[in-house]
């Protein structure tokens, strides 16, 4: 399925983009303090592989080992005094949640953080250990979602949405600014796509200035609940299954204000990749780039391998969001001791 984009900045509804390059040129100056800019690596292998000059874009060095931190500390240091008091609460498949937890501790902000059962025990105990009170509520986001909406309605806590808030996308798409500086050109950027924050803040941050810039979306083939949503041409919900990329699973909210728009007008491809294909992903990370990431983290590289992108040329960025997987998990996979069905 492919999207046509354009020079337009008129979302399908006929409103103005709610974030604009001139939110992330904000977010890229309050984050700057606690979010460093991350490094962008040229891969050999997959330049000889592709026949185009790939780059990997390195989001597991920050302090959370994801991309979330970004946007997590726009959203927090973008509320008031008043807001902060009373305490913050998210909900997360994982990398969200920690970035949360992470900024929340440093600003001395309580926070809660509302996880599903399907969320795996290594990041529920990374989380924990930043000092946030952890909740499981049920077996899919949406009913973590319930519980924090809950508190938001009872507790006078402030909400900070994984992906569909506009401080959220703007410090999301600080990556594409960055890419934007130290390549003359990007022809095209493959990023994973669940709720749509990192894929839509990347989009708008490249295409204002090289509107052609290809944008590719990566979901895993189990529960892609924003891509079922563009087919339907509305959010729908999606059973919530568990995969490799797990921090690439839960729905995009039946009530989806910004994210739904933002790709439906700016993603111009979109790829579904099974579970070895995932898994070979990351192996290759591992054996050819010395890179431990997470299945999310290894979708732009899975399909390219899987040759699942085509006419690919110019400069290709491969966006490797995380790292945050048990390493026995790791290790058993990378050695091709786990099944992928």
């Amino acid at each position: 399925m492919t999207a046509h984009t354009g020079n337009s900045h008129v979302l399908s509804g006929g409103q103005a983009d709610l974030v604009s390059r001139a939110d992330i040129d904000r977010a890229r100056e309050r984050i700057s303090p606690w979010v460093s800019k991350t490094p962008l690596v040229k891969s050999a292998a997959l330049s000889r592989l592709t026949g185009a000059a790939v780059y990997l874009k390195l989001e597991t060095v920050h302090a959370t080992g994801a991309f979330k931190l970004r946007g997590a500390a726009n959203c927090i240091l973008s509320l008031a005094d008043r807001q902060r008091e009373r305490g913050v609460v998210t909900v997360s498949t994982g990398n969200h949640g920690r970035a949360v937890a992470y900024i929340a501790g440093r600003l001395n902000v309580p926070a809660v953080i509302c996880m599903s059962e399907l969320v795996p025990e290594n990041k529920l105990k990374a989380v924990r250990e930043t000092g946030a009170e952890v909740r499981i509520a049920g077996s899919s986001q949406d009913d973590a979602m319930q519980e924090a909406e809950r508190l938001v309605r009872e507790e006078g806590m402030t909400l900070i949405h994984p992906f569909d808030d506009p401080a959220i996308i703007a410090g999301q798409g600080t990556i594409g600014a960055e890419l934007l500086e130290d390549l003359d050109r990007v022809d095209a950027v493959l990023a994973g796509l669940s709720g749509g924050g990192l894929i839509s803040g990347i989009a708008v941050a490249a295409k204002s200035v090289q509107p052609d810039a290809r944008i590719v979306a990566l979901s895993p083939a189990r529960g892609p609940a924003m891509y079922e949503s563009i087919r339907a041409g509305r959010p729908v919900a999606v059973a919530e299954e568990a995969t490799l990329a797990d921090s690439l699973g839960g729905g995009i909210g039946l009530d989806n204000r910004y994210t739904f728009d933002l790709v439906k007008k700016y993603v111009d491809d979109y790829v579904l990749l099974n579970e070895a294909q995932v898994a070979a992903g990351m192996r290759y990370l591992f054996y050819n780039e010395r890179l431990v990431a997470e299945g999310a983290g290894a979708v732009g590289v899975a399909a390219l391998l899987a040759g699942l992108v085509d006419g690919l040329s110019g400069n290709i960025v491969c966006v490797v969001s995380g790292n945050n997987i048990d390493m026995g998990d790791f290790t058993r996979l990378v050695a091709g001791d786990e099944r992928e069905d």
